[in-house]
């Protein structure tokens, strides 16, 4: 059975000195399901690991397949420490329960800017969680920071926007760590929508972004350097913190 309601992460926390992103991949809806149960099995039967571990969370993907994980850390030293002395049997718990797993590799991202829509008493649930994963030439960062500040500067004078997007929390990997898949230079968006259905329709309109047809959305479709973007759709299942 799913997880217990919990509250989504907050992404914008200033502790955070590492947040760590990595997929696995099951096969099978039903895999999927008891990969995430025996997730939650190994997480809920052991003490916490680490007072430097700020959430745990899992995501279970709309394609029946993809699992992620996102994990938010004071500092990545303290990551490996706790990958030396309790990762294992965790894992040995999990692949026991459901053997054959692919995990596809961790890399470590550092947030860099926001864009938020809520109010108080906004009565709007995530339904979606879209990561978009965005390559670009080269491994310079200053690239990959103005394409960030171009597309929030779209969505904040965008005249006509999706009202079903949420959040969006852009990210940019950090020197010296791996790709989930690649090792291509590479920022995330993890953005919040109400539901699978809007996004997909907001992302098949006519618009070159999530809204209207702008100067702004424009340049970020011509954007020099930008290579383009593979996007992953997931559900929130639970968020596992400090008691």
């Amino acid at each position: 059975m799913p997880g217990a309601p919990t509250p989504l992460p907050d992404l914008a926390r200033p502790d955070v000195g590492a947040a760590l992103f990595s997929t696995w991949s099951v096969g099978t809806p039903e895999r999927q399901r008891a990969t995430a149960d025996a997730v939650a099995a190994a997480w809920d039967s052991r003490p916490w690991p680490s007072p430097e571990l700020l959430s745990q969370n899992l995501y279970v993907g709309t394609d029946g397949d993809t699992l992620m994980h996102h994990a938010q850390w004071t500092s990545e030293e303290a990551y490996h420490a706790f990958v030396r002395t309790r990762r294992q049997e965790r894992v040995d718990q999990i692949d026991a329960a459901v053997p054959g797993i692919k995990r596809n590799g961790i890399a470590r991202y550092q947030r860099y800017r926001g864009f938020d829509t809520r109010t108080d008493g906004d009565p709007r649930v995530p339904g979606c969680i879209a990561v978009i994963e965005l390559d670009f030439d080269g491994p310079d960062p200053d690239l990959r920071r103005k394409w960030i500040d171009l597309v929030i500067e779209a969505l904040e004078t965008d005249p006509a926007p999706s009202p079903d997007l949420i959040s969006a929390d852009f990210h940019l990997i950090v020197n010296g760590t791996r790709h989930l898949a690649t090792d291509r230079a590479v920022a995330l968006n993890y953005a919040q929508w109400t539901s699978e259905e809007a996004y997909d329709a907001a992302i098949a309109s006519s618009a070159p972004g999530v809204g209207s047809v702008t100067p702004q959305w424009e340049r970020i479709r011509h954007f020099p350097g930008f290579r383009g973007s593979t996007i992953k759709r997931y559900r929130f299942e639970r968020s596992f913190v400090r008691p």
